[in-house]
């Protein structure tokens, strides 16, 4: 019985142990992840930006920031923690080791005298006789008497002083750490021990693994629906332009989940009077339109509308009813929007090559979100090719605003941001009325605008020149520099109630044929990541070159200099089409400002393969057309580019690559 309630008194322990298994290894989990997201809290301190709470750390928002599902069960669990250990720490199931001596107060190896001598003094302080508590009587019979005993008698004195015990040789017991109700088998606690092990040791596994698989079949890697996925490669169009990337974007499957309720009709009714000159609605027909519009999926039209809803600012007009989903909506908006641009360039044809003027769509779309800048903004006008979309994602400027300062010649973004400081603030003083602040806001958010420059190569390792069906490798470095001389900093977006970092895709595409050859993400937020990378990329680079360990080590620290000062390396390989000349653009894409696009003129031209395998001389020819800005396809484009025939051929580039440096807009 005692062997069992000292197993049952190890229970807690039992339980502890099975709860800091892995608790442990999670909370640490989270301060990690949560140390990696305070290093890039890097972000827009104008007045917007500070209205808006996205970045406020009053004691209000970080308790609703802390307080998740996840961070109240880790604290839950951490307090069963404390109080288990203060429970073991405090009860009193220690075993005690049977010390005659210790007992007797005498030292080991006393003579009998000493012992008979110290037993009268004890039994004079605890013998029931002479001390009538309970307690003292127990102690008495429990260990005084035993301990006399043990020494007095030879067998049991020998036995101890040999064995440690005076009962001699003692055995080793093993217990479990279950309460005593769960090992007694007999009756009702059988069943509960039965229920117990099954449920734990069959049942939790089982349902956990079931969850899990069941999950993981119905999500990617990166927490996207494959049903989802399905639906954007099937209505993905090449021709798709970034009025009609709305059409597909909203059919996630994601949103389709978003409940629709009946007192949603109001306000959505209401949000669409909003809203509808945004939606592609054909003002001849408005009526049927409109019928058509709300005839769609009950799901499609709400998202829609909310997703108008941040692009028209009308955010704030929404019910608290339709709150909740239109965050949702957004914080779903760039997962999905990177999952649609996997689609748009996905290898379509034999030659691997996936389709431009969608990809563009889809950042154009990302950028509006991002910016809460509606897409009729981006048509061009004044001779800029975005139209006042730039102007809008700056703060306290408006359509009005826009306007005042046309009228004295500055009617594009370039305009604004080439004049100097002082030219600059007496424009926003003295037409466009803003105050100083108001001035500091606009300098600051222009000082955080990124501007890039792209340096690239393309050639065939170890060939002098391209030929049709060589693996040809691209090599380039993506430089990005701030007014302020920050790198990793998160975007101006007071709108979006997100953090939002910022992404660039670099594309290699032919926008005569709308194929896209080459594709990659770039991200100028981890560093470290960024360095090894481009040092495993140079490494390999050069050893397939034959380079020594020195010149490998000396090129690798020219790269990593590169990428602390600001630059990333974007390598891939992609198969020369056939015998040719091709006239190229190198993009490289924001996907959270408007007007940091860029894009540089690459001319490449493929030779004929010989028969023998042989190859003629080096083609090469350096003189790259370098163009600044964007190209974004509008709905008129498809009409012009059936109107041009085959790869313009007009200079050759397979060696060295071009460069570009400018602002986001072209001019004329």
């Amino acid at each position: 019985m005692a062997a069992s309630e000292e197993t049952s008194a190890l229970f807690p322990i039992f339980i502890l142990t099975i709860v800091a298994l892995p608790l442990i290894p999670y909370t640490i989990l989270k301060l990690c992840r949560a140390a990696s997201k305070k290093t890039k809290s890097i972000h827009c301190h104008c007045s917007d930006c500070t209205r808006s709470g996205k970045y406020r750390k009053s004691i209000f928002k970080r308790i609703s920031n802390f307080s998740t599902y996840s961070n109240l069960t880790l604290i839950l669990l951490w307090v069963i923690v404390i109080v288990l250990v203060y429970y073991i720490k405090n009860m009193n199931c220690e075993v005690q080791v049977f010390e005659p001596f210790s007992i007797l107060e005498l030292k080991p190896g006393a003579s009998d005298s000493e012992i008979k001598k110290a037993y009268r003094k004890l039994s004079i302080q605890y013998h029931p006789d002479k001390n009538p508590d309970p307690v003292a009587h127990n102690y008495f019979v429990e260990y005084i008497s035993k301990a006399y005993q043990a020494l007095t008698d030879p067998i049991s004195r020998e036995n101890f002083e040999k064995y440690g015990h005076p009962d001699g040789r003692q055995g080793f017991q093993v217990g479990i750490a279950l309460p005593q109700f769960l090992l007694d088998i007999d009756g009702a606690s059988g069943g509960i021990l039965l229920l117990w092990i099954v449920g734990v040791c069959i049942l939790l596994p089982l349902v956990i693994a079931v969850v899990y698989l069941s999950r993981s079949s119905k999500y990617t890697g990166n927490y996207v629906m494959h049903q989802t996925l399905s639906a954007y490669y099937y209505l993905m169009k090449p021709s798709l332009s970034p009025s009609k990337v709305m059409d597909v974007f909203v059919r996630a499957a994601e949103y389709m989940e978003i409940p629709v309720r009946r007192t949603d009709n109001e306000p959505l009714q209401k949000l669409f009077m909003l809203v509808r000159s945004e939606l592609n609605l054909d003002l001849k027909n408005t009526k049927q339109e409109q019928a058509k519009f709300w005839k769609q999926h009950p799901a499609l039209v709400k998202t829609e509308l909310l997703i108008q809803a941040q692009l028209t600012r009308e955010s704030a007009a929404l019910p608290p009813s339709l709150q909740g989903d239109f965050r949702r909506v957004l914080e779903l908006a760039p997962r999905l929007l990177e999952e649609l641009m996997k689609m748009a360039v996905i290898p379509r044809n034999s030659q691997g090559h996936g389709w431009l003027r969608p990809a563009i769509g889809v950042v154009e779309l990302s950028q509006c979100i991002i910016q809460a800048v509606p897409l009729s903004a981006r048509k061009g006008t004044g001779g800029s090719a975005e139209g006042i979309a730039t102007f809008l994602q700056l703060p306290h400027f408006s359509e009005a605003i826009v306007k005042k300062i046309a009228r004295k010649k500055v009617r594009t973004f370039q305009d604004l941001q080439d004049m100097s400081l002082q030219e600059r603030a007496e424009l926003l003083v003295q037409v466009a009325g803003f105050s100083p602040d108001s001035v500091q806001d606009v300098e600051m958010v222009l000082e955080t605008m990124p501007s890039i420059t792209i340096e690239v190569t393309c050639e065939t390792e170890g060939e002098e020149g391209i030929q049709e069906g060589d693996i040809v490798t691209i090599h380039a470095w993506v430089t990005l520099k701030r007014g302020n001389g920050l790198i990793g900093v998160l975007p101006h977006a007071p709108y979006y109630p997100f953090h939002r970092e910022e992404n660039f895709w670099f594309m290699l595409a032919d926008p005569v044929s709308n194929n896209v050859w080459f594709s990659q993400k770039v991200s100028f937020m981890d560093e470290a990541a960024a360095i090894t990378t481009a040092s495993k990329s140079i490494e390999e680079t050069m050893e397939g070159s034959g380079a020594n360990v020195k010149e490998t080590s000396v090129a690798v620290k020219e790269a990593v200099e590169k990428v602390k000062g600001g630059s990333r390396l974007v390598m891939g390989k992609f198969q020369a089409p056939a015998e040719g000349n091709y006239n190229l653009t190198c993009y490289c894409l924001c996907d959270a400002w408007i007007g940091c696009d860029r894009k540089t003129n690459l001319k490449v031209k493929v030779l004929r393969r010989t028969r023998a395998g042989t190859r003629s001389g080096p083609v090469t020819e350096e003189g790259p057309v370098t163009e600044d800005g964007s190209e974004y396809s509008e709905d008129e484009a498809d009409e012009q580019d059936a109107k041009k025939k085959g790869p313009a051929a007009d200079g050759t580039l397979n060696k060295r690559g071009s460069s570009s440096e400018g602002s986001g807009t072209d001019e004329e």
